[in-house]
């Protein structure tokens, strides 16, 4: 893994990181506005503008890739590094709400 790029996206930004959990399965702009949203019951809402300057960064960074779909719309997917990053995350939030979930079970505020 690229550790310029494990330090320009660990920590990840919410929207960005409910982006990959969407395209670990091909999706396209709206279907990934839709799933996020769905997802997080309406708590992140990505808008067009957020999605697409997102994703064409992501795209560059050779996070995920765009690929063609059954109805001829541009799709989105996770590639191998994206998902090595969505994992890191996936486990660097683990830990970090495991500590969280410590200090309160001792009552240390």
């Amino acid at each position: 893994m690229d550790e310029n790029l494990q330090k320009k996206y660990i920590p990840m930004t919410e929207t960005t990181y409910y982006t990959l959990l969407a395209v670990t399965e091909p999706r396209h702009g709206y279907a990934i506005m839709q799933y996020v949203r769905e997802l997080t019951k309406g708590r992140i809402v990505l808008g067009t503008g957020t999605l697409y300057t997102m994703a064409g960064r992501l795209v560059a960074d050779g996070i995920i890739e765009a690929v063609p779909n059954d109805e001829g719309r541009k799709a989105y997917r996770i590639t191998g590094t994206g998902d090595g990053l969505l994992k890191m995350e996936t486990q660097r939030l683990r830990r970090q709400l495991e500590d969280g979930e410590s200090v309160l079970r001792q009552g240390g505020h």
